[in-house]
């Protein structure tokens, strides 16, 4: 059970990764009334000895929450930079079956950067495999933090709740 969080203006706190909670951070905040419940979720009790309530599915803070705007390197967001999509074959690849491939192999000086790394499926990495004349279709580089998240955004969405619909469209 986990709760979305979402900012005091509506939108989640964060989008790089989701801003989801625990149901125990969530029954925090409202016992210390830090948030508003949106929705609970039906089926989801939690009781103590003299008190019991449904477990939030959405919640909104009370004070909002400056977001942080910044974006580190990591695989994922190399992925999602490319819209998991091969950036040699245009073939569309999924978390297990993507790659991360070194436009300038690592044995030719290639660092792990941004601007040095691109989605690939499996057969394409290893086509190219250590060669550094085979360039990727769009050149590398490093996305803001907008970028990634409406590459997010326009991506689907596996809801952990209905409620949790109208806030991430």
């Amino acid at each position: 059970m986990t709760t979305l969080m979402l900012n005091a203006d509506g939108a989640p706190v964060s989008w790089l990764p989701l801003s989801i909670i625990s149901w125990e951070e969530a029954i925090k905040y409202m016992v210390l009334d830090k948030a508003a419940v949106l929705d609970f979720y039906e089926d989801k009790i939690v009781r103590s000895a003299n008190w019991s309530t449904r477990v939030p599915a959405v919640m909104m803070l009370y004070e909002y929450e400056k977001r942080k705007a910044t974006v580190r390197y990591s695989k994922s967001n190399v992925f999602l930079r490319d819209k998991f999509c091969c950036q040699y074959c245009g073939t569309k690849v999924t978390r297990a079956t993507a790659t991360l491939d070194h436009v300038l192999p690592v044995s030719h000086g290639g660092k792990t950067i941004f601007e040095n790394t691109v989605t690939a499926c499996t057969t394409c990495n290893a086509n190219k495999g250590n060669n550094k004349k085979i360039k990727p279709k769009v050149a590398p580089y490093k996305p803001n933090y907008y970028q990634l998240v409406e590459n997010r955004r326009s991506m689907d969405w596996q809801f952990v709740h209905h409620s949790w619909v109208p806030y991430l469209k």
